[in-house]
């Protein structure tokens, strides 16, 4: 058994395109939140600039990144992870390679901010979805590829499915599910992990292969119900009427930029599962 007073890690690992200043807001209101308490932050640096890659990539220098930081510090009692957006997937990722065995006793929470848990399928958002397109052909991206189960031509074989075949996430005593609905993005069931209408009634392959998916991450959370929380957030956002407020973008960035947002969620709600 691991002290609960000792060192806790918290690892932060940004989204698409972006750097490890992204999640400085959260590290920021944790220490407000926390005083006294004994935290470690690694602010994930090794993927900006190429987060356009696939997943596998990115994972290889996040596991990286991870283990120089515990074998040049303190041995950490507790780990905890917040991921934005596509950097939830490489946490996930991360936590199912061999490397990181070792520490999976050590999870304490995660909080996932618009992370695409189920990719990005059933988005309501044509202008979305189009623009999503464009940008995995330009940046010829692995990782959007993969968000949109496309890597594969049978989705069972595809990336995040099998992924959801190795879920580490029951091994968490805290998960923070935090979407919303004005995220174009990220759908709010992918980051809530829900299923959506849209999936119940898709009787295609797709459909099926998403409806297990939901099944292989959730069915271990649930049969750990007892020992693991499992909180799932709608946020709603005062967001201007813009362009970007339009197709999504403003919602899916709020959860990083958004001073009022992050203090009033940490210190009113989530910081409680951090202690």
């Amino acid at each position: 058994m691991f002290n609960p007073e000792g060192l806790h890690l918290i690892i932060c690992v940004h989204g698409l395109d972006g750097n490890a200043a992204d999640l400085r807001l959260v590290k920021t209101y944790l220490e407000l939140g926390l005083p006294g308490a004994r935290l470690d932050f690694l602010m994930s640096e090794r993927n900006q600039g190429d987060t356009f890659s696939d997943f596998d990539t990115m994972t290889d220098r996040l596991v990286q990144e991870i283990l120089n930081h515990i074998q040049n510090s303190s041995d950490p009692a507790r780990i905890s992870f917040v991921g934005h957006s596509l950097g939830t997937i490489i946490i996930r990722t991360a936590l199912a390679r061999k490397e990181m065995k070792p520490f999976l006793g050590k999870l304490h929470t995660f909080l996932s901010l618009s992370g695409p848990h189920l990719g990005t399928l059933y988005n309501s958002s044509g202008l979305v979805n189009a623009g999503m397109w464009f940008m995995q052909k330009w940046k010829k991206s692995g990782s959007l590829l993969q968000l949109s189960l496309r890597d594969a031509s049978d989705p069972r074989r595809s990336f995040l499915y099998r992924l959801s075949e190795r879920s580490q996430l029951h091994q968490f005593k805290h998960i923070l599910l935090c979407g919303s609905g004005q995220d174009r993005y990220v759908p709010l069931h992918s980051a809530r992990l829900e299923l959506c209408k849209a999936a119940a009634k898709d009787t295609s392959l797709l459909g099926q292969a998403y409806r297990e998916m939901v099944h292989n991450m959730v069915s271990p959370l649930a049969a750990r119900a007892s020992t693991v929380s499992v909180v799932r957030y709608d946020v709603q956002h005062a967001l201007p009427h813009t362009a970007s407020a339009l197709v999504g973008r403003a919602a899916h960035i709020a959860a990083l930029d958004s001073d009022l947002f992050i203090e009033k969620f940490l210190l009113v709600s989530a910081l409680k599962y951090f202690r």
